[in-house]
């Protein structure tokens, strides 16, 4: 029998691919992710007491399938009520439109992952780039409200409104299940990658609560991704962020200790690291770069690289590091960006060069008393030899902090760099 971890990794990898069956066959958008949501939550409760079931997927897909058939027939018989009492007339049988009640065929589905058209269909053109990201984190990525708030860096409340919204917005638009026209590739893939790399990002380093990582989210991108590769092998962007990804992933196994205390990059053990994903990682980068054009993907993949090409910290081509991240903020600006740029100035130029950058992001109100620009400012500090501000800055981080992990990581830089100034 499965764990309840073991359930909850399997019914993550399921959700989407039965959300996408169960759209396929009845439309309803909205009501087939409320009624999916209701399956999963069966599965969760029932799995772990008696078994998995010999067709997880299928058996999702059944008991979404029925819920939704109920909530359906509901809704028509409620509206054939309304109509006839408004004519004065008994309400006659079920029209030929009403969805069939799912039955044990259901049970035996193909091997088809209907996960990419979902993934396209939540990037809908009626839909504003925001929507498209949060009801693709959440439908396909199975991220939580929560989650997603922090990603975009707006309260959960907020979050879930847009979530509500952009599903009503799917079922007004009457889209139908099927890969998008051609026309409407480009736009959309944009929005795809965008929530991938979100996707990911969430699963490498949790933004909440007690884990680390989440390796089955990080997987889950991986997979999703390479699947996007597989349509559009050509794509520059598609492979900068594949991999981004896997040289990313590749350092997973040297991020944190057996205990979970986090180790920045410069201290990891390298050795640790996956050659096979570098290996992957590095091959596509040398070919998206000589291939393509030039993207954001693409940059944050060769700034990768560099890393993973480096045999120790003290090897590291920084100054590369800092032209490619120089190029990164011409062709894709964002606080975020200007973050990352600072630390490899501070590795360049120094750190007060560094803190001089730093002080313009205070005005940017998606940074000013984020806990990253806290943590960055602290390790600027210390490279400086100011200690005492240093601290104070690594524990202003640790108090806005939500992940777990880090907020020990940074109140223990905090008391490291404080001892020495309380000691007689």
């Amino acid at each position: 029998m499965r764990t309840d971890a073991g359930v909850e990794r399997l019914l993550r990898d399921l959700a989407p691919q039965a959300l996408g069956a169960v759209v396929r066959r009845y439309g309803h958008f909205d009501a087939a992710e409320d009624a999916v949501q209701e399956a999963l939550l069966a599965a969760a409760t029932q799995w772990p007491v008696q078994g998995v079931p010999d067709h997880p997927k299928g058996w999702l897909i059944t008991v979404a399938s029925r819920r939704l058939t109920d909530l359906l027939r509901s809704d028509e018989a409620r509206r054939r009520r309304e109509a006839a009492a408004a004519l004065a007339e008994p309400p006659g049988p079920a029209g030929p439109g009403a969805p069939a009640a799912a039955t044990q065929d259901d049970e035996r589905v193909s091997g088809q992952d209907d996960t990419l058209t979902l993934l396209f269909l939540c990037c809908h053109p009626e839909l504003t780039p925001a929507s498209q990201l949060a009801l693709t984190l959440r439908a396909v990525g199975g991220l939580t409200t929560g989650e997603i708030a922090r990603a975009f860096l707006v309260p959960e409340a907020t979050m879930a409104q847009r979530i509500s919204r952009a599903k009503q917005r799917i079922a007004a638009t009457g889209a139908r299940f099927t890969p998008p026209p051609a026309g409407e590739w480009a736009a959309r893939l944009r929005v795809v990658l965008h929530v991938l790399y979100l996707m990911f990002n969430e699963g490498y380093a949790a933004t909440s609560g007690g884990p680390t990582s989440r390796p089955e989210l990080t997987a889950e991108a991986i997979r999703l991704t390479r699947g996007v590769h597989g349509l559009l092998p050509g794509d520059g962007e598609v492979s900068g962020l594949l991999a981004l990804m896997l040289l990313t992933e590749a350092r997973r196994p040297a991020r944190c200790l057996p205990d979970g205390t986090l180790v920045p990059l410069a201290e990891q053990d390298r050795t640790h690291w996956d050659p096979a994903q570098i290996a992957e990682g590095l091959a596509l980068v040398a070919g998206a770069l000589t291939s393509a054009p030039l993207g954001p993907y693409q940059v944050q993949a060769a700034i990768a690289a560099v890393h993973a090409e480096a045999a120790t910290a003290a090897a590291t081509d920084w100054q590369q590091i800092l032209a490619l991240y120089n190029l990164l903020e011409r062709i894709s600006p964002s606080p975020v960006v200007t973050l990352n740029r600072a630390v490899a100035v501070a590795m360049v130029d120094g750190p007060r060069a560094a803190l001089d950058l730093l002080a313009g992001l205070e005005a940017d109100e998606r940074m000013a008393g984020h806990h990253r620009l806290a943590a960055v400012r602290a390790h600027c500090l210390e490279l400086a030899g100011d200690h005492a501000a240093a601290a104070a800055e690594y524990a202003r981080a640790a108090r806005t902090a939500t992940s777990l992990p880090e907020r020990r990581y940074l109140e223990a830089r905090a008391a490291q760099l404080a001892a020495p100034a309380s000691a007689p």
